[in-house]
């Protein structure tokens, strides 16, 4: 049997050029390398020191590339099994002391370990990047995670930043965050969103 499992690199920083595993393609959608860098050329050195938060994590490969450019730590969630497994042999493979995985319900895990952060120092940046296509009962997956960024109550969130499907009118205002801007990339776009200053 060919060993046809997709992977991925990480681009830049202290781990670059480290191949990450990819889940099955049929589970989940690894963020493309174009969009990816985009990403972090928006991040650049403000992700250093920063606390990266990725719900929907897959194979972690947004998050292990914040680790990789000075994060100062980085949060996974993944409900999938065999993503989740997948996701923490990705994490050794890179820097276990400084990745945080949870296998679960990310409606649910996200708020706890935001929350968990709310009186911490540090800032924190929440990575959402809901699965893609509308499998039954993925209808809601926006809504829910809009509320997920509502029920934010941090004053210590640097930026929330949703990885969305093109075609999707995103809101102006998501609680105490306001959209700055969308970067499109075919069918993906990220959307970024700042704490409201009063």
């Amino acid at each position: 049997m060919k060993n046809n499992q997709p992977t991925t690199k990480i681009i830049a920083g202290k781990y670059r050029g480290k191949v990450l595993e990819l889940p099955s393609l049929d589970v989940t959608r690894s963020s493309k390398s174009r969009l990816k860098e985009s990403l972090f050329n928006v991040l650049q050195f403000d992700i250093i020191d920063k606390i990266f938060i990725e719900s929907f994590a897959g194979s972690g490969s947004i998050g292990l590339e914040a680790v990789s450019r000075d994060a100062k730590r980085a949060y996974f969630v993944e409900l999938d099994r065999s993503s989740y497994k997948i996701l923490t042999k990705n994490c050794k493979a890179v820097d276990s002391n400084k990745c945080q995985t949870t296998l679960g319900d990310t409606f649910v895990q996200t708020p706890k370990i935001i929350e968990s952060l709310k009186n911490s120092s540090d800032e924190l940046i929440v990575y959402i990047d809901p699965p893609f296509d509308y499998r039954d009962g993925m209808e809601e997956i926006y809504e829910k995670s809009f509320d997920l960024v509502r029920g934010i109550e941090n004053d210590n969130i640097y930026l929330v930043i949703v990885e969305h499907v093109s075609s999707l009118e995103m809101p102006e205002i998501l609680g105490k965050f306001s959209l700055d801007k969308t970067k499109k990339f075919g069918k993906s776009s990220l959307s970024y969103y700042s704490y409201i200053k009063e």
